[in-house]
């Protein structure tokens, strides 16, 4: 399903410039929409992403009374457009110039930056509307795309385009549609080209003017790549960046016209960049940082030009690294909210997780299949001081002994017959400052056992094929539905192990064991799997219940899609719980009480907020207008510091109870007779 993301500027020139931006970057997966503050004409915005151009802009959105509901709201960081950055260059050094923009902030924010770039040998005088005083005498003027707003004594405009939206928002835009990872590649490259692109024209400019390379070169210290140009004849370098002298950790500043083997003493990067350019891509460790180098030939004015980019610094640019983490669980998704349930079982489980997440302790999880171990894995991460490293979770159930070792530890160039060039990290290294969660742990050979219980006593690896010893900072959480101390007494698990293990143990209670969240999850799934399309009546939740759910949550799912796609209207009934032998464990028909018990014994016990709740629909439906969970979040959500979540969850205990009845569109919420007959009882209405 496709995410929405809608973008809103002050300007309309702002607005299809931004669009047209992320046109290039942002992939088919995500369909934008823009307005602009000057023209737009609806009063509400509805989107998965919502990306206002700046804080000025919300701040209008505010005060134009238009809300809005998004599960994401970006700040766009914006940027000079590099593109059009060689236009300024040229302008003789003191020089007076005016820079026009169309707020205060955005005119001294843009100065700082060309300043920050290296182009501060320019007199800046800022210029915006409203602003008083004598300027006439300025003849020149630089404009952020706000061509309209110079004044019209200027002679000479230099139009460096509307600022752009930066590298690190277009991450955060993927980032929250959850396409990160699977587009970076694509996005990297295209980032890395528009740099290349800088590099061409500045190749082209070295030829035609040595000032004008000089401060294209200081301009280029600004960016995050090293940049070399050369001439390919006589070697003599044209360009060599800031970022680059701190990659080669060169401490002179003046390289123009030398040649290159007088600077670069690295033979590694020689032999690549005077080699045989059908290899235009390698990655070469300088002063033990692992730096990605390109290069390309430019024939127009015979130079090679080559870039340098810190693996370490970002992710993105390494088109390798990316192929090996993509699809293996690389964030770790959810929250301890995410965790529906409010039985005192799921709730002692999760205050205790909570404790531990604060802790150093190795976490072991012990629940059968299908209980959500890897949801609480990855919700302890997210409630841990380590949250803002990387989450990776390996199944161990599937793999050999020497897939495992490769996985977690890595291993050394020439290790072993179809070991990678260069070698390749492991787990343990690439979770530096993180979680790594081991699923299903209790398949590991007594071999592995051994290695990874070295892992946890010294908080070291070797790699496959290596001799250095490494120390390794990640925090561990293990997995399993098996018996392992059962296994210890077989002599099948390491009895040392499984102490070391069980210094945070925690039992995941299997589903039947908390029949009194069926309900809740229940209504959950439904809306989950229909997009809150569907809903779901008592009856059939009655005879859910009374199934022990063997296959816990995972079943319970699945059979919630299934009924959703055989289901013949928006509301599931009787007719479309599957038959008894559809399920592959027993039903206790005997135990059918849990559910009515539970419904009974909540009706006398709702809280303020949910009471609030109903008689906020009770109003809504007297005066026939629609309510959704907008309004209960635009209505309560202050007073009770509510989050969309909070309202899903309290919405759906209610219609648990039969007291609201849910759908989507022009309905909305809808008080049934039976909550019409709470509030009356007690005299709420």
């Amino acid at each position: 399903m496709k995410k929405s993301l809608i973008i809103v500027t002050g300007s309309e020139s702002t607005r299809d410039s931004l669009h047209a931006q992320l046109n290039e970057y942002i992939p088919k997966e995500i369909e934008i929409t823009s307005y602009s503050l000057e023209l737009i004409n609806i009063s509400h915005l509805e989107c998965d992403i919502l990306l206002v151009s700046s804080n000025d802009a919300l701040v209008h959105l505010s005060y134009k009374n238009i809300t809005y509901n998004s599960n994401h709201l970006i700040i766009a960081k914006r940027t000079i457009n590099f593109d059009n950055i060689d236009l300024i260059v040229p302008i003789p050094s003191n020089t007076d110039v005016l820079l026009v923009n169309d707020t205060k902030s955005s005119t001294h924010e843009a100065i700082g930056v060309l300043r920050n770039l290296g182009i501060d040998y320019l007199n800046y005088i800022p210029y915006y509307p409203g602003l008083n005083g004598v300027f006439d005498k300025v003849s020149i003027a630089i404009t952020i795309g706000e061509l309209d707003k110079v004044p019209p004594f200027v002679d000479k405009i230099y139009n460096l385009g509307t600022r752009i939206i930066d590298f690190q928002t277009i991450a955060e835009i993927l980032s929250c549609a959850g396409i990160l990872i699977s587009n970076a590649e694509s996005f990297s490259n295209k980032y890395l080209q528009k740099i290349i692109n800088v590099a061409k024209r500045l190749t082209v400019s070295s030829n035609e003017n040595a000032k004008l390379v000089k401060h294209l070169g200081i301009a280029l210290d600004g960016l995050n790549e090293g940049i070399l140009v050369f001439n390919s004849s006589d070697k003599n370098i044209s360009v060599l960046n800031g970022n680059l002298r701190s990659i080669l950790g060169l401490s002179h500043s003046n390289f123009v016209n030398k040649n290159v083997y007088s600077i670069i003493t690295n033979n590694e990067i020689l032999d690549f960049i005077f080699g045989n350019f059908k290899e235009n891509e390698k990655i070469i460790n300088i002063n033990n940082n692992e730096i990605l180098i390109s290069k390309f030939y430019e024939f127009q004015n015979d130079s090679i030009v080559v870039t340098f980019k810190s693996i370490k610094e970002t992710i993105l640019a390494n088109e390798k690294m990316i192929k090996e983490l993509r699809n293996k669980g690389f964030y770790a998704k959810y929250i301890f909210d995410d965790i529906v349930g409010e039985s005192q079982e799921i709730i002692k489980v999760k205050n205790t997780l909570k404790k531990l997440s604060h802790s150093n302790l190795t976490i072991l999880l012990d629940g059968e299949s299908g209980s959500g171990k890897e949801l609480f894995a990855s919700a302890i991460h997210n409630e841990s001081d380590r949250k803002n490293g990387p989450f990776l979770a390996i199944n161990f159930s599937s793999l050999n002994d020497e897939l495992i070792e490769s996985e977690l530890f890595g291993y050394e160039e020439g290790s072993f017959t179809g070991a990678r060039k260069g070698g390749k990290q492991g787990f343990f290294e690439l979770s530096k400052g993180g979680t790594i969660f081991l699923d299903e742990i209790g398949d590991i050979s007594l071999k592995m056992q051994s290695r990874l219980l070295r892992v946890l006593q010294e908080k070291e690896i070797i790699k496959i094929g290596g001799h250095e010893i490494k120390p390794i900072d990640v925090r561990i959480i293990a997995a399993t539905n098996k018996n392992l101390f059962e296994m210890v007494k077989k002599n099948e698990f390491r009895k040392d192990l499984f102490y070391r293990l069980k210094m945070g143990y925690v039992k995941i209670p299997p589903l039947r064991d908390r029949k009194s969240d069926l309900a809740l999850l229940i209504h959950t799934f439904v809306n989950k799997e229909s997009n809150y399309t569907y809903s779901i009546t008592t009856e059939s939740i009655h005879e859910l219940c009374k199934y022990n759910w063997h296959g816990n949550i995972r079943e319970l799912q699945n059979t919630i899609s299934y009924m959703i796609a055989m289901s013949n209207s928006n509301v599931l009934t009787l007719e479309d719980v599957p038959e008894r032998d559809f399920f592959q464990g027993s039903f206790e028909d005997d135990l059918a009480y849990t559910f009515m018990e539970f419904v009974g014994e909540s009706r006398d016990q709702l809280n303020d907020l949910q009471i609030k709740i109903l008689i906020l629909i009770y109003k809504y439906n007297l005066n026939r207008n629609i309510i959704g969970r907008k309004i209960l979040l635009q209505s309560l959500g202050s007073h009770y510091n509510l989050s969309e979540y909070a309202i899903r969850k309290n919405l759906s205990y209610l219609e648990t109870l039969n007291y609201i009845s849910t759908s989507k569109g022009k309905v909305g919420i809808v008080l049934t007779e039976l909550g019409r007959k709470y509030l009356t009882s007690n005299s709420l209405t």
